[in-house]
């Protein structure tokens, strides 16, 4: 994909999360906020790092536009996943935003000691969460330049 100016295509992402409530929590915000594009949802930090490398069941896996990652996750952790993600050259410059219920400072810290984009808390409030979506959407996948990636 030489460029990332995908304001008029749907975008893809992938969304990391256990938590069978908050996956339909996050479909149901994407579904009214009418925001269109493809929500890929892997459970643990495991299969999150097989699918942005292509592995095993996700050896077809397109490399989506932007990560929402959960912190606790089985498996591998949130840091661990995010962690990898940034010491990997074709991965690097993914946009992972932190999308968790922890307000814990430390772990705010460490998720940008880790070169997380954003850390954002989950909010409760389901309209609220559709806003929230509905700005990630315009932010990072309309408004924001990305350095190009190969995408092999």
């Amino acid at each position: 994909m030489p460029d990332h100016d995908r304001s008029g295509d749907p975008a893809d992402i992938l969304l990391v999360e256990d938590n069978p409530g908050d996956v339909r929590l996050t479909q149901e915000a994407f579904k009214e906020g009418q925001i269109r594009n493809t929500l890929h949802v892997v459970t643990d930090g495991v299969e999150a790092l097989d699918f942005l490398r292509r592995r095993g069941d996700h050896a077809d896996a397109p490399l989506p536009d932007i990560v929402l990652l959960d912190l606790n996750l089985p498996r591998k952790n949130g840091d661990e996943v995010l962690d990898e993600i940034r010491s990997d050259p074709d991965l690097e410059y993914l946009p992972v935003i932190v999308l968790t219920s922890s307000e814990a400072q430390e772990d705010v810290v460490q998720s940008y000691e880790l070169q997380a984009n954003a850390y954002l808390t989950k909010p409760v409030d389901p309209s609220e969460f559709i806003e929230t979506v509905r700005s990630i959407q315009q932010f990072w996948l309309s408004v924001v330049r990305l350095p190009p990636y190969d995408e092999e």
